[in-house]
């Protein structure tokens, strides 16, 4: 059994996936950091800085009617607490714009590998032909093989 589990854990796909879970916390917490400490200030001014976490409806009301989550929380009484999914979700979709726009930027910036050429140049006439031919279509001069 432990040679097995030295067989999996030596695999190929194991490593990198590990490497990418890594990769992926420590990139995760750079998006957090950007949508938290770039994207959300002015977010957060445009909509008059409403706290969605906040936002809750009172599903019995026999125990009074809390003025906030924590106190109704502290009471027992049951909520329905939709603010911190609206929260949730708002940050969701920042945080997945702006992976989007990383992602489309670096595409960008990735260079493109270079065509093969189609075309060589004939060395008698110098007319253009194509890479496999054998004899050159403008002059009929015979060519080596590629």
């Amino acid at each position: 059994m432990l040679k097995e589990f030295r067989a999996f854990i030596a695999r190929g796909n194991v490593v990198d996936l590990a490497v990418a879970v890594v990769i992926g916390a420590a990139f995760g917490k750079i998006i957090s950091s950007l949508v938290e400490g770039l994207v959300m200030p002015p977010i957060g001014m445009v909509t008059g800085g409403i706290d969605f976490t906040s936002l809750f409806v009172v599903l019995d009301s026999s125990k009074g009617i809390p003025a906030s989550l924590a106190e109704a929380r502290a009471k027992g009484i049951p909520v329905l607490a939709y603010g911190q999914f609206i929260n949730d979700a708002i940050n969701f979709l920042i945080i997945a714009a702006v992976i989007f726009l990383i992602v489309r930027q670096y595409n960008r910036l990735k260079a493109e590998p270079a065509a093969a050429p189609t075309t060589k140049e004939c060395p008698y006439c110098i007319s253009s032909i194509p890479v496999k031919a054998t004899r050159c279509a403008h002059c009929t001069a015979e060519l080596k093989a590629p």
